[in-house]
């Protein structure tokens, strides 16, 4: 694989499903420029060739002067959630054939009586059982012999998977081990690849390990079609630039290593948004942000600190746990295209159910009937329907007023302005159903919303992000100058990283601490080298990230407890233990400094760092901007003027107030009575509080919630 040539542009590639958003970033040129391709969904990799093509002929660019692709997609996550990934088998240590049945025996709701659990995605039919075990300290206490090895590989054989995981109870103990039996068994199965569970993950519990090692066999055929077409279609311009794959926990990893890892990669999308959003916080000398991605179905948020993303390592995918280190990103609620309807007792409801893509918001013309989110922007002014994604889309405006008016006449607001009113409530009830989630996240995290700035993006994050921002107490909204392209953003910036793990069991003691010391070398090292495997030249040294999962005595789940690099000397239980004392007494009020400690997982990131894209300066503005026109926009149940203003147009120091529409090609951006928006020198549009009114004034009174709320 080439290198990243140290002058060559840095191309961003994020596939979605209506486009494949794409920046480019020329440190030669000081070049930063934006393309958004229509996505070919019979075949997303041809969405890239073509818009490769579009960059290449716009900036002038031939195909040698592009240094690195960085590609994001949502493959893999689809394929998961759609049940659509390869026929893979299962081998697991005798008597635990059932261990994706029964999972942790969990039902998705305590209280729905009629809750029915995700079918697995791996059938127990396909599982085959084999005498092989590990005990707790990791010696084997039952080993197949050769005929039992030949009458596994006939039972696999006999399936007719593509691949099949093997997973033994306790082999994350023994990783090397596990391993071994794998290519016993893969020797008598041709044609049928044999993957080691501990391998792909070696972390305690049997369940997640197996979850995580068998949904990487899952999506990898799809993943390996659709890169090797990727490759291909590239290769045909003439571009040599090696291929890089955002991952999962907002870094990237070469084409080969995501081939072998897709499970790393699967959450990439909204990750890239969040480290985007976190280098631009970071830029604009914003240390606390919450992110705010409002896509068609739902919405997302992920916290950030001093540009560093918060990561999580357990999250859920399709309703199955996926335990691998990720960008923290929870979903608060509504999106454009959740339907709004009044139920049996008059109560206005906005979502969970959502027109979707197709056939969309009323207002699309594409046969929805149903009132969305979307339709209220329209039928409320916020939304002009001849500039809409910069005019490139007709909205309806006549079609979001009839579906809106089935809504108003439920909740008999049938005066004048009932419809507005009934879209005005509709709104109230998206915000604050957001604003409810979003204070719940950040308390669970022990944080305070009025200490975070928020930072739209994707298309409609910027539209409502005023709205939510005054709902749940935030003082500050910060909007990137090209929200709609932010996670190609991301994905242009990304740093090579790769996160590892080594699970042990053992209550902490100094001897226990030397053990924790030693696993910590032996993961660098391996770190180390799978650094220089990716083929990439990053910049400087490397940056290594430990941690330990730890939990007093009895818990039954553990803390991430963050780490300092290099590692603390001397590396005692009293350090590592005041460490996890620490984080405790930060989430949950109390230390108890004479319970045992127990350390589970050693976890080890390293972070290769790439060329960062430098701040293009915004040109000077004029201060105190013309609008371009004003329109009528309800809001707080009244018609007011709002000036209209051109985000192109807007430069460097150019302010003004609420109520105010700022329309670009990509997204637009409501600014609210009582607030002002000022361009900084990189182009962000800041909205703040008008003089006076602090995060203790923002709570909206019942009078703004809108008649139908």
């Amino acid at each position: 694989m080439n290198s990243v040539h140290s002058t060559g542009a840095r191309i961003g590639i994020d596939v979605g499903g209506t486009f494949t958003d794409f920046v480019l970033y020329d440190a030669a040129r000081q070049q930063l420029a934006y393309h958004k391709e229509p996505s070919t969904p019979a075949d997303p990799a041809l969405a890239v060739r073509n818009g490769l093509v579009a960059l290449i002929g716009k900036h002038g660019l031939k195909p040698d002067d592009i240094g690195v692709l960085l590609h994001g997609t949502t493959i893999g996550l689809n394929a998961i959630i759609q049940r659509r990934g390869a026929r893979v088998g299962l081998i697991v240590t005798e008597g635990f054939r059932d261990v994706l049945e029964i999972g942790r025996a969990r039902m998705p709701s305590s209280f729905d009586f009629h809750a029915t659990r995700e079918e697995p995605f791996l059938p127990r039919e396909r599982v085959v059982e084999i005498g092989a075990r590990f005990n707790r300290d990791g010696d084997a206490t039952r080993w197949p012999q050769a005929d039992a090895i030949r009458r596994a590989a006939e039972d696999v054989r006999a399936l007719e998977v593509d691949t099949a995981v093997i997973m033994l109870i306790n082999g994350f103990l023994q990783p090397e081990q596990e391993a071994a039996l794998a290519r016993d068994i893969e020797a008598h199965t041709p044609g049928t690849k044999i993957i080691s569970a501990a391998q792909v993950w070696p972390e305690i519990r049997e369940y997640e390990r197996t979850v995580a090692a068998a949904l990487n066999a899952y999506i990898q055929p799809l993943m390996q079609r659709y890169f090797e077409r990727l490759s291909e279609l590239v290769d045909e311009l003439g571009v040599a630039a090696p291929i890089l794959v955002t991952a999962s926990n907002g870094g990237s990893l070469s084409l080969n290593a995501a081939l072998a890892r897709p499970i790393d990669t699967v959450l990439s999308g909204p990750a890239s948004g969040v480290v985007a959003a976190a280098r631009l916080a970071t830029a604009a000398g914003v240390p606390r942000i919450v992110t705010f991605d409002m896509g068609g179905t739902s919405s997302d948020i992920a916290v950030s600190q001093h540009g560093l993303a918060e990561m999580v390592t357990r999250t859920d995918i399709g309703g199955l746990p996926l335990v691998l280190p990720v960008i923290g990103v929870s979903a608060i609620g509504a999106g454009g295209g959740s339907k709004i309807r009044v139920d049996e007792h008059g109560v206005l409801k906005v979502g969970p159910e959502s027109a979707g893509a197709d056939p969309g918001p009323a207002a699309y013309g594409r046969g929805g009937v149903d009132a969305t989110v979307t339709d209220c922007y329209l039928a409320t002014g916020v939304l002009d329907a001849a500039a809409f994604v910069g005019g490139a889309m007709s909205l309806y405006p006549e079609r979001a007023q009839a579906a809106l008016e089935k809504v108003a006449g439920a909740l008999k607001l049938d005066g004048a302005d009932g419809v507005e009113r009934a879209a005005s409530g509709a709104l109230a009830v998206a915000s604050a159903q957001m604003a409810s989630e979003l204070r719940k996240n950040l308390a669970q995290r022990g944080l305070d919303p009025a200490e975070f700035a928020l930072v739209p993006f994707g298309g409609a994050g910027p539209t409502h992000a005023n709205w939510l921002a005054e709902e749940a107490g935030l003082a500050h909204v910060l909007v990137p100058l090209k929200p709609g392209t932010f996670c190609a953003l991301g994905a242009a910036t990304a740093d090579l990283r790769r996160d590892f793990v080594r699970s042990l069991r053992v209550t902490l003691d100094d001897t226990a601490a030397g053990a924790v010391g030693r696993i910590w070398q032996e993961l660098e090292t391996q770190a180390a080298g799978w650094l220089k495997a990716q083929g990439v030249a990053s910049t400087g040294a490397p940056s290594f990230w430990p941690a330990l999962d730890m939990r007093y005595a009895g818990q039954a789940y553990e803390l991430n407890v963050a780490l300092p690099h290099p590692l603390p000397s001397p590396l005692d239980a009293a350090t590592l233990a005041e460490y996890f004392h620490r984080e405790h007494e930060r989430l949950y009020g109390f230390r108890d400094a004479q319970a045992p400690v127990d350390v589970s997982t050693v976890r080890l990131a390293i972070v290769g760092h790439m060329v960062a894209a430098a701040n293009v300066p915004r040109f000077a503005g004029q201060g105190k901007p013309a609008p371009r026109a004003t329109r009528k926009v309800f809001l707080r149940d009244a018609w007011q003027d709002a000036a209209i203003y051109a985000r192109d147009s807007l430069g460097a120091g150019d302010a003004f107030d609420g109520p105010a529409v700022v329309e670009q090609d990509d997204t637009t951006v409501l600014v609210l009575p009582g607030w002002q928006a000022r361009t900084d020198a990189l182009g962000n549009l800041h909205l703040t509080p008008a003089q006076g009114r602090g995060p203790a004034q923002l709570q909206p009174q019942p009078s703004e919630q809108g008649g139908a709320a």
